[in-house]
């Protein structure tokens, strides 16, 4: 599928095996004067030095080499679809596929490649960028909406508005658990819920998802185990994870989440600043074969915005390759 969208010689392959028993064959694919040679030694050389036996996906073959294996965060980038496997190429990715996987990696990668899709090129560029905008606003949401609603109710009431603050009172008046164990206990059911339905048939899965969630909220309100503003804001939240396009990157916000969730019970709106900064950090000293992962922020290509952080024109994108 790949060589019928790239009918060209410049399209090489790499052949290599992996494991000591196994000898799993991965093959490299990459664009002969639009890749880095020195990356795809790197790729190659780390490729080479893995003797595990029993890899059965690709999705294992990058966790064990990736940079940072104990970063919550996706560092190569895997995708099923062929037209996207193609698109990577002519940015100048290398692509490995793995024998009986269905999976493609390619690599190197930044954190701006997890928040694009192949259906933004079918739609005009403003529409595109409106849709990526609207993804980053989305990853704020899914981060910080319920770390706010605990910070607001536990120590900063002023920042409620007053026409607000009998409602949210009178709301949280009947629950007898403070705002942060409150709104684990609801992250931690949601998640349940969200495993259960993928697990599940997917008609089943549907159901269990739709029906659990709005029986167990109404019943856990009723019951005065939560509030009912908590539950709009965690579904606010959970509709707001589902706008990331992709589904690893999506479900390392999930967990980072947990994380300011129980800095804001401990420490308020102090604790999303401290919690923004140890975030930042860390994408900051994340490296995909050796490339930083919040290229083109930092290091800071101003230049290069319109093609990561918005979808610029296509016309002067295929000019300027």
């Amino acid at each position: 599928l790949i060589r019928k969208r790239v009918m060209s010689s410049q399209l090489k392959t790499i052949k290599l095996h992996v494991g000591k028993t196994s000898k799993r064959t991965v093959y490299l694919l990459y664009i002969e004067g639009v890749a880095s040679d020195k990356d795809l030694e790197e790729i190659k050389k780390r490729i080479l030095s893995v003797h595990n036996d029993g890899i059965a996906d690709t999705n294992m073959l990058v966790q064990i080499i990736d940079e940072h294996p104990n970063s919550p965060f996706p560092q190569f980038y895997t995708t099923e679809r062929p037209d996207v496997t193609v698109y990577k190429l002519f940015e100048g990715k290398i692509v490995g596929l793995m024998d009986t996987s269905p999976f493609a990696f390619c690599t190197p990668v930044s954190f701006f490649d997890f928040m694009e899709s192949m259906d933004d090129f079918g739609q005009r560029w403003i529409v595109s960028t409106f849709i990526k905008v609207t993804r980053y606003i989305a990853i704020l949401v899914t981060l910080l909406f319920t770390a706010l609603y605990v910070a607001v109710t536990t120590y900063h009431y002023e920042m409620i508005p007053q026409a607000l603050l009998p409602t949210l009172l009178e709301s949280r008046s009947k629950v007898p658990f403070p705002p942060v164990i409150e709104a684990l206990f609801l992250e931690f059911l949601l998640e349940l819920l969200r495993e259960a339905g993928a697990r599940l048939p997917t008609k089943v899965g549907q159901t269990i998802g739709i029906v659990g969630g709005i029986v167990i909220g109404q019943a856990a309100v009723q019951a005065g185990i939560t509030s009912n503003i908590l539950i709009i804001v965690v579904a606010a939240s959970a509709i707001a994870s589902f706008v990331i396009p992709s589904y690893l990157l999506s479900g390392s916000i999930r967990i980072v989440r947990f994380g300011f969730i129980i800095l804001t019970g401990f420490w308020g709106n102090i604790g999303i600043v401290f919690g923004m900064g140890i975030l930042i950090i860390h994408l900051s000293s994340l490296t995909n074969l050796n490339s930083p992962y919040l290229l083109p922020i930092s290091p800071m290509y101003p230049k290069f915005f319109k093609y990561s952080l918005i979808r610029g024109p296509i016309k002067k994108k295929a000019e300027r390759g």
